[in-house]
């Protein structure tokens, strides 16, 4: 392999290259995504006589960074290869092959800027992404799927709130087993269909059965009442265990920084924590995962010349990367089942395709 170094100019110009032909894809993604989605929005909202095309165009719009960024790999993948056909197109490789450049330093730019994303993305988007994310999770619960329940879990407990035929009520737990079925030291807040505090349910215990809070060593206070102390006690509710873990939050909508955090919390409220903790390890491997991305475009991109007809190779490096994907979502299922430990499941896919496009790369480079 030939040493000679990649001058900082022609190092920026491929990378510069790379980025705009990334970015402008990733572009023309996002805008497919958002016409996408608000049709699909107004089909949801066919129904819905309160819903104006303002609410839904702000939705959309809020959904956009989420559904864009899985659609980052593609972009880096179809963007690579376009920038690599350019390249070798317009021989601008085989110019610098010819003093001395090897296809290693002439990638290099490309893997720089590339992993350079993939870390603004994780550290910077995927924050804002989350907020947006969140804030559409509330719109389309109150608009599209009449929601009513929402919880919540914070370092002093549950909080869960659930509406019923009386009004409302917070419900706030200090502990949680059986995945939700069952609370300890509970505390239910009443209001009323106004909205007015009515008074308050302390209990030591709380288990969710059909239709109702099923409360033991339990004491009632309500406005302008005695307290009322009782072994057992049926609060009404219409929440199942369903509702519940629907009403937990997407992992979606809890920004990277705050993902150990949460899953601490959600792991000592008694909560099932493997979604989450999957969820950021595949954060983490996003750059790792884009710069795999940049070597699948690479091997069916660079050799042309060499290796065969254009079209071939550019299906053959769409039909590796949705490989690549399924995959990814594959593995990602197996962590969530169980079967695969997290940080396996959401590393394995990039680092065995990173392993792979090296091997082919180092067999047409050198081999």
């Amino acid at each position: 392999m030939n040493t000679v170094n990649l001058s900082w100019t022609l190092s920026r110009y491929l990378g510069r290259q790379f980025f705009m032909t990334v970015l402008v894809t990733f572009s023309i993604f996002l805008c497919l995504i958002y016409m996408i989605d608000l049709v699909e929005l107004m089909r949801r909202a066919s129904g819905q006589g309160n819903m104006s095309f303002g609410v839904l165009a702000s939705m959309a719009l809020l959904n956009l960074p989420t559904v864009g960024s899985d659609t980052l790999p593609f972009a880096v993948l179809f963007g690579g290869m376009a920038a690599f056909l350019r390249f070798t197109r317009n021989h601008e490789l085989v110019v610098a092959r010819a003093a001395g450049v090897s296809v290693w330093q002439f990638m290099l730019p490309a893997l720089a800027v590339t992993f350079i994303v993939g870390t603004v993305m994780v550290a910077v988007y995927n924050p804002v992404a989350s907020a947006m994310s969140a804030q559409y999770g509330q719109l389309e619960a109150k608009y599209l799927r009449g929601q009513t329940s929402l919880l919540a879990v914070s370092s002093n407990g549950l909080w869960l709130r659930q509406a019923d035929t009386d009004g409302q009520s917070v419900v706030h737990a200090l502990r949680v087993s059986e995945l939700g079925l069952k609370l300890e030291d509970v505390t239910i807040f009443l209001y009323d269909t106004s909205d007015t505090f009515s008074g308050r349910i302390d209990a030591r215990t709380a288990s969710l059965e059909d239709g109702y809070w099923d409360l033991r060593e339990v004491w009632i206070s309500r406005l302008n009442d005695q307290p009322r102390r009782y072994d057992e006690y049926r609060q009404p509710t219409t929440l199942t265990l369903t509702k519940v873990q629907e009403s937990f939050a997407d992992p979606d909508t809890i920004s990277f920084w705050d993902l150990p955090r949460f899953i601490d919390m959600a792991e000592a409220a008694g909560f099932s924590a493997k979604r989450y903790r999957l969820h950021f390890y595949d954060l983490l491997a996003t750059p790792l995962l884009l710069c795999t991305m940049v070597l699948v475009g690479a091997v069916f991109s660079l050799r042309t010349s060499r290796l065969g007809g254009l079209v071939q190779l550019v299906l053959g490096g769409v039909f590796a990367g949705f490989l690549l994907y399924f995959l990814s979502d594959l593995s990602l299922a197996l962590g969530l089942s169980g079967v695969l430990p997290p940080f396996l499941a959401a590393w394995s896919p990039a680092i065995v395709a990173m392993l792979l496009g090296l091997a082919v790369l180092f067999h047409l480079e050198d081999g």
